[in-house]
């Protein structure tokens, strides 16, 4: 990142790049790899889980948000932490986020293996990995627009695949096409139960749900970023 001439950063995330950040947070392997799991252990009620988790996410967003409005000078939400809770919360919370985030990239990396395995099966994962982990690596060491730029059309792609799946659902719901595992139908949400045999599995569903929301506090990690916080951050959110 360049630096201006009285020694502040320079803010290259535009309105748009902030915005698919938080897109594409909501939008991850949890949902992508982790959703028939999910709908596995729960059935038809895994949309109470998802509408429970996400109504969660949203207030505890909103209350992100209006800390990192109420104070443009930090940076993150982990400078509240230490200016609220002290040094040492706020050194805690800060290397914990640091190595969950380091965990998460493993499982992203290992997901992209898994995909693109699927196509190339006789290549090792590993490979992938690492030649995922370098791109990312050159995009993120140019400048802080690279990686906005990056990030807003990787979430465009997440989002047009979201909605082709949603349409191709409806579609074979509409037109009871008949599958491996049965008739199409939206029916089949209510006709053999609600919770179904499912109940008790949906506290189980709850950790793969919450593990798909990941992401969308990257949004607090943008605002020292981002070239009109005040503005920018609670469209985001």
């Amino acid at each position: 990142m360049a630096e201006t001439e009285n020694n502040e950063l320079q803010r290259g995330l535009s309105s748009r790049h902030v915005e698919m950040i938080a897109l594409g947070g909501t939008i991850g392997t949890g949902l992508f790899l982790g959703a028939g799991r999910s709908i596995s252990a729960a059935g038809p009620a895994i949309l109470l889980v998802y509408i429970i988790t996400g109504l969660f996410m949203f207030w505890m967003m909103r209350a992100l948000g209006e800390l990192l409005l109420s104070d443009p000078s930090q940076t993150t939400f982990v400078g509240f932490i230490h200016k609220y809770l002290g040094k040492k919360a706020g050194f805690v919370i800060g290397w914990t986020y640091w190595i969950g985030w380091i965990t998460i990239a493993m499982a992203e990396l290992t997901a992209i293996g898994y995909y693109m395995q699927y196509w190339f099966p006789q290549v090792p994962i590993w490979i992938f990995e690492f030649i995922v982990l370098g791109l990312l690596y050159m995009v993120n060491i140019v400048a802080v627009r690279a990686f906005g730029e990056a990030e807003f059309w990787f979430a465009m792609i997440k989002i047009v695949a979201i909605l082709a799946m949603i349409a191709t659902g409806l579609i074979m719901a509409l037109g009871h096409v008949k599958t491996s595992a049965g008739v199409a139908s939206i029916s089949n949400l209510w006709s053999h139960g609600f919770f179904a045999d499912h109940g008790e599995h949906l506290l189980a569903a709850f950790r793969m749900v919450f593990f798909a929301f990941l992401g969308i506090e990257f949004v607090g990690m943008t605002a020292a970023e981002a070239q009109d916080p005040l503005k920018t951050i609670p469209k985001a959110i």
